[in-house]
Parts: structure tokens; C-alpha cells; sequence
């Protein structure tokens, strides 16, 4: 059981050196300069892409440039902002109200803790993650539908359950690559290992990969067909 979880963070360790290869700017996709903003990006990603959000943070900060502004904020105001990003009356209450609670409980600065950051108002595990991890450095994995998906035709996890999913990892990827994982799953989930047309014999890590392993290349499948 030991040597084959030591095989299986070996897998791991090279799928990471390989897809960073193919994507060495994989990074966080939501535009921010401080962890206020990218809490702020976070909550209205919820549901919905990182380039709608990214369209809409720009209006939003200019109107209310940190913590304070928005706290103070009129929530209809903010509605009106955010409105395009989806579920935006429970988004601008969740913005408004952290806000709040950062001033009034945190001494206005975003918390550092995934215990404190899950107290937030429309903060859950996920997006605490990503905050401990590209705000402030720390090494964690979050479980977007991209990592999920990836993860499970990988083999390196069969649960659905974005906590259980990210336990399983958490016992193969290399630790200082946590936060990077997911940022690989992304780019790979967008560009070639996509939900709807997998291209799995242009991938790099096919072979590395169950699903992909178990694939016979035929002599009428191109390298940019669908699987």
C-alpha cells in the first residue's frame, strides 16, 4: 500500500512537471492586487467565469476602492455593479456584509486562516483556498469543476465531493504544489482536456493519465479529434 502511494506521488510529481511545461504561466485567473480583491473576485466567481469577473471588479474598485468603501456601500449600488455576474442580489449582500465583519471582527485586514476566512459571508472552502493560496502563500488545493473533473479521469480520485476530492489529492500532490495544481487544472481544462471535446491524443500527460492510458490511438483518429 506504501510503494504503490509512493508510485502515485511520483505520477503526480510528473504530471506537474509536464504540464507546467505546456503551461508555465499558469496562475490565478481572477485580476487582483490584495486579498481584499481577490475575496472580492472570488465571491462573484460563484457560477460564473473568471473573464465575466474581470470585466466587472475594474467598476466595482473604482467605485469602492478598499475595504472601508464597501463596507459603507449602498447594496443596491453594488447590485447594479455586479448584476451581470449572476445571483448578484445574494453576491452584493455577501460583499457588503464581509466587508463589515472584516472592519468589525479583523481589524479591517482579510484573515488568515481557512476557519476565519469560512466565516465570511459567501465564503466557503473553496474560495478560502484560493485565498490562503494566492494571497498569502500558503500551499492549498482548490477544487474547482475543472480540477474535479481532470482529477477523476486522471485516477487519482473517484469522489465527486469537492472536499473528498481534495483530501485524495492532498495525499499525492507534491506539497509545494498544491496551489499550482490548481492552476494547471485550469489552463488543461480550458485548452485541451476539455468537458465537451477531450483531445486527449494532443495531450501531454496522455499516458499519465488512466483515462487517457486506456485509449487505443487508431488509424482514423487525428491528433485533433475529440474522445
Amino acid at each position: 500500500m506504501k510503494k504503490s502511494c509512493e508510485k502515485e506521488r511520483e505520477r503526480a510529481q510528473t504530471i506537474v512537471l509536464l504540464l507546467l511545461e505546456q503551461y508555465p504561466q499558469a496562475a490565478c485567473t481572477l485580476t487582483h492586487e490584495s486579498p481584499w480583491e481577490l475575496l472580492v473576485g472570488g465571491i462573484l466567481a460563484s457560477q460564473c467565469t473568471d473573464e465575466r469577473v474581470n470585466k466587472v471588479t475594474p467598476v466595482l474598485f473604482e467605485r469602492y476602492p478598499d475595504v472601508e468603501h464597501l463596507a459603507s456601500a449602498n447594496r443596491d449600488d453594488v447590485e447594479d455593479i455586479v448584476r451581470s455576474c449572476g445571483l448578484y442580489k445574494s453576491k452584493a449582500k455577501a460583499l457588503v456584509n464581509t466587508s463589515m465583519m472584516i472592519l468589525d471582527r479583523f481589524s479591517g485586514q482579510v484573515p488568515r486562516t481557512r476557519e476565519e476566512l469560512m466565516e465570511l459571508p459567501g465564503v466557503g472552502r473553496k474560495i478560502a483556498n484560493l485565498i490562503l493560496g494566492d494571497a498569502f502563500g500558503f500551499q492549498e488545493i482548490v477544487v474547482d469543476t475543472h480540477c474535479g473533473r481532470i482529477s477523476r479521469l486522471l485516477g487519482f480520485t473517484k469522489a465527486e465531493s469537492p472536499l473528498k476530492i481534495e483530501q485524495d489529492l492532498l495525499e499525492v500532490v507534491p506539497k509545494d504544489s498544491r496551489t499550482l495544481w490548481g492552476h494547471l487544472m485550469v489552463a488543461h481544462g480550458r485548452a485541451i482536456c476539455r468537458a465537451r471535446c477531450r483531445m486527449c491524443f494532443s495531450c501531454p500527460i496522455r499516458l499519465h493519465c488512466h483515462y487517457g492510458a486506456a485509449l487505443e490511438l487508431s488509424y482514423d483518429v487525428g491528433e485533433d479529434d475529440c474522445v
